[in-house]
């Protein structure tokens, strides 16, 4: 029975004439006339075997884009021996055969194998037709023949363009149609094309510099940005992305008085979030108390008095910062900060108590901080409303008179104290 097989849509169109000869004298017989590809070819019985250089030659013929040279191209006589083997002893489908060349071509180049296709046949508009460069085809026309976009072949000649600036690979100029040269890894691809169109605007550019200074792929940045539904659910999901995301936004606030904003009124608006940034302030306060203690060696005394802080103070609070400097960014700092600004601030009332003559300099502070105090609140009081309006109460003339009474008694102790000292 005659059988026949549909080549591959990757295979050579312009393979050489010879090529057919290695395909397998005894199949070529079966072949109707009207299939003159080359790459049509109908394996034989088992028993007997084309010569060894046989499957390389195929492996040449149908990865015509593969590097020259590459020794993952290459067959051994230790793979030809088993192959036979393979799947219980049966023969291979030759279009199975040429898929998993084609494979192989592109596992090791991935989108370079095209990307060569592309740089040797496009010649953008704009470009004379001149020596080589007659033969070459314009990007619609090359996406045409394709059946895909002229911007997807451009994607691909830019990202060949970069590569070549880069050194990697050759110019435009030395490539003709057909041509074959040594391909980079397929790994170094992602780092020079992008498959979105968002990339050439200037947000994306920003996101394909930020990425590229994160050490990322800037596709993978890009991705994210079009997809911020996707992006939100990771972060509610994952507190892995939700810590990410928070640093992200602190970063960016630094720079962003905008952001800043936003942020502050959610959290305004937020009762529950309100409560925590009141808390983390508090605690945040109270742990600055106790390293200025230790940075400036100085210690602020109820009344605001700032004195220098005695050693035994000094080294209490240098123990509960290192406790404090200790805690991972998980662990809850608010108990611990009231912990050691209670034990600091006990330790700087005992040192004003036991120092005499900081005692009464820190009263004689504490009184006069009073006096101005009430002296300020009582200036405030606009005798002339009164006296406009009717707002008279009895209570307020007693008040004013309890009031003048322990102004009263104030002066005489003080007069007195004065007589005495």
């Amino acid at each position: 029975m005659t059988i026949a097989f549909t080549p591959s849509d990757t295979a050579p169109a312009d393979a050489a004439p010879g090529d057919t000869a290695s395909a397998g004298a005894a199949g070529a017989a079966h072949v109707p006339a009207m299939a003159q590809e080359p790459e049509f070819w109908e394996p034989s019985a088992p028993e007997p075997r084309e010569e060894p250089g046989a499957p390389a030659e195929r492996h040449e013929q149908q990865g015509a884009d593969a590097p020259s040279g590459d020794g993952d191209g290459d067959s051994d006589s230790d793979s030809d021996s088993d192959s036979d083997s393979d799947d219980l002893g049966q023969e291979h489908d030759p279009v199975v055969v040429r898929d998993a060349l084609d494979f192989g071509v592109y596992a090791r180049t991935g989108g370079w194998t095209f990307a060569l296709k592309v740089a040797r046949s496009v010649r953008p508009g704009g470009q004379a037709a001149e020596g080589t460069a007659r033969t070459k085809v314009s990007a619609k026309a090359f996406a045409r023949l394709a059946g895909c976009s002229p911007e997807r072949v451009m994607r691909y000649y830019k990202a060949w363009d970069m590569a070549a600036d880069d050194g990697l690979v050759p110019q435009f100029e030395v490539l003709v149609p057909g041509a074959d040269i040594e391909l980079p890894e397929a790994d170094v691809w992602l780092s020079y094309y992008t498959s979105r169109n968002g990339a050439s605007s200037v947000r994306g550019q920003a996101i394909t510099a930020a990425a590229e200074a994160e050490g990322i792929r800037p596709t993978k940045a890009l991705e994210v940005a079009e997809n911020p539904t996707a992006l939100r659910a990771a972060i509610l999901a994952d507190p892995g992305t939700a810590e990410a995301a928070r640093g992200a936004l602190l970063d960016r606030m630094k720079e962003d008085p905008a952001l800043q904003t936003e942020m502050a009124r959610a959290i305004a608006r937020t009762d529950d979030l309100k409560k925590a940034v009141a808390s983390e302030a508090k605690a945040a306060d109270r742990i600055g108390y106790v390293r200025q203690i230790v940075e400036n060696g100085q210690i602020k005394t109820p009344a605001g008095q700032t004195v220098e802080a005695p050693a035994e103070l000094r080294a209490e609070a240098e123990r509960h910062l290192s406790l404090l400097d200790e805690l991972d960014d998980s662990e809850e700092a608010g108990e611990w900060a009231g912990e050691a600004y209670d034990t600091v601030k006990g330790l700087v009332a005992k040192a004003v108590e036991e120092d005499p003559a900081l005692r009464v300099q820190e009263r004689r502070t504490k009184f006069y901080n009073s006096l101005q105090k009430a002296t300020k609140v009582f200036e405030e009081l606009t005798l002339d409303e009164v006296m406009e309006e009717d707002i008279y109460e009895a209570d307020m003339l007693q008040r004013l008179e309890a009031l003048q009474e322990a102004i009263g008694t104030c002066i005489s102790a003080l007069r007195k104290a004065t007589t005495t000292s």
